[in-house]
């Protein structure tokens, strides 16, 4: 009788192999616990991972710090990714430029060696920073990524050419000079992306904007970012793009987490004003304003003679000193910035290097470009005469839905413009208080990084003995307690006052304006 087959012996399962957890092996930076405004957290709840996204970028994205994604890169980067052209308008320091880099690296193929994006910006920083921000987010993917602007020789861009370039990041007249000359080859380029493009689409540019995109396919995708959108841009969006998805995340057109305030004086208490700010903020870093590279400079010397850290800026100086600046600056080498808004012709020729005639009413291209985290404190020492600038211009703080703080100094003569801008943004700025709250610009876990600034060295010293007795630093009398007069057309009330900040200490430096 044949026995039964023995049963086989129970075979342990094993437990089917796991993709690797690529995450545990990258160098996370250390997480930013400071808070955030809705600006960037009143997200959809979607992950970098919801878009399909190649490792390779997913790496470079979460080594950049980037958590998940903000409300414009929700609505911009799946539509991106499909190749359709895009009209988004949405707050500076939102996360615009991610916005349109990241799917503009998920699409580039790094085995075709020829030029597949073309990213055009008005500033030569905001060039630097734009290529900067392709090659930290594209470091694992072998993206090669190129930036040229003015103000640099064009063999060096020639010689960089003769190599792979897949993204060309670039201010609009060197690379027009580029393809003119046939070094650039944009005829198999389909993806243009224009970063601050209510600049770029100005009267002024929009001649250099469409002879680029003459060198480019007719089959491509073209992506519009910016704050503003002036009527000139349907104007562009009609001739030169195809239905267009427009995003507008501008239900208001001021930062959530930007606190705004004036304060009333004269010309001349401007420094002994600022020298109290200084003295009571706690500042972390700061960007001051100014309207013309005179008084920027002028203005950098009173601060350094008032004891303070303090770099300048402006667009009269050569290009490898600006870039040594914003260096320094963006790693804290002072805490102070002093930049100039306007933008002369000649400056203009040297930025775009054009053979187009450039009017000189361009103004304050500085503005943009400039993305430094640790600010938190924006001065207008002096206002600017239109909405934009001062919307760019406040925007330097309180980036990426963080805390920060705009003072504007008003003189008489800014009154008109301070009640004009009010109304076309839609917003107020509030009389400056005795008291600044800290919790308005300083984040919780901050406050012993961001104590008041200490003057430098004998500066201090020095001052007490210029200083004559019985009036405010630089002999100015402190500010007053004075009603601003509205214009008689302004719809505002008229008890508009300042809370001048306290006088300033005794000894604080010569009897000097910063004219």
């Amino acid at each position: 009788m044949s026995q039964p087959p023995s049963a086989s012996p129970s075979v342990a399962s094993t437990p089917a192999p796991q993709p690797e957890d690529w995450k545990k092996s990258l160098n996370l930076p250390q997480k930013d616990t400071r808070p955030q405004t809705e600006d960037v957290t009143a997200t959809k709840g979607n992950e970098f991972e919801d878009y399909f996204l190649k490792r390779e970028l997913l790496m470079g994205i979460f080594e950049a710090g980037f958590e998940r994604p903000s409300p414009i890169q929700e609505e911009a980067i799946p539509i991106a990714l499909t190749g359709r052209d895009i009209l988004a308008r949405a707050k500076n320091g939102t996360g615009k430029t991610a916005a349109f880099i990241i799917p503009t690296l998920e699409r580039v193929n790094p085995k075709l060696n020829h030029i597949q994006a073309l990213l055009l910006v008005p500033t030569r920083e905001l060039a630097l920073q734009t290529s900067q921000v392709c090659k930290t987010l594209g470091k694992h993917t072998g993206v090669q990524v190129m930036v040229t602007t003015g103000g640099t020789t064009l063999r060096d861009d020639i010689l960089r050419l003769g190599e792979t370039v897949h993204v060309l990041v670039g201010t609009p007249g060197r690379i027009l000079d580029l393809a003119g000359k046939g070094v650039a080859d944009l005829s198999h380029c389909p993806m243009f992306v224009m970063d601050e493009a209510d600049k770029l689409l100005s009267p002024e540019f929009t001649p250099v904007i469409e002879q680029l995109l003459a060198f480019m396919p007719k089959e491509r995708q073209v992506m519009l970012f910016s704050a503003t959108f002036p009527l000139i841009v349907k104007d562009f969006k009609d001739k030169w793009m195809s239905k267009p998805y427009e995003i507008n995340l501008m239900d208001e057109l001021t930062l959530r987490g930007v606190t705004q305030y004036y304060a009333f004086l004269e010309e001349r208490q401007k420094v002994h004003c600022l020298n109290t700010l200084f003295s009571k903020l706690q500042i972390n870093q700061s960007i001051i304003f100014c309207n013309s590279t005179n008084r920027v400079e002028l203005l950098a010397k009173k601060i350094t003679e008032l004891g303070y850290s303090c770099f300048y800026s402006h667009a009269k100086m050569l290009q490898q000193h600006r870039n040594r600046v914003f260096h320094d600056f963006r790693n804290g080498v002072c805490r102070n910035l002093v930049c100039s808004g306007a933008t002369s012709l000649s400056i203009l020729s040297l930025r775009f290097e054009s053979r187009a005639d450039l009017p000189a009413s361009l103004a304050d291209l500085l503005t943009r470009g400039i993305d430094i985290q640790a600010v938190n404190v924006v001065i207008n020492f002096d206002f600017p005469k239109n909405a934009e600038t001062y919307l760019h211009r406040i925007g330097r703080s309180g980036r990426y839905g963080h805390l920060g703080l705009a003072i504007n100094l008003i003189t008489y003569e800014d009154r008109f413009n301070l009640y004009r801008i009010e109304q076309e943004l839609g917003t107020e700025i509030q009389p400056i208080p005795a008291v600044i709250d800290r919790s308005l610009y300083v984040a919780p876990g901050m406050e012993e990084e961001s104590q008041p600034q200490q003057k430098q060295g004998a500066a201090s010293a020095e001052g007490q003995k210029a200083r004559p007795s019985g009036v405010g630093g630089h002999g100015m009398a402190a500010p007053q307690q004075r009603q601003l007069p509205p214009p008689a057309s302004s719809q505002r009330p008229p008890q508009l006052q300042q809370s001048a900040p306290a006088p300033a200490p005794a000894s604080q430096g010569e009897d000097e304006e910063a004219e």
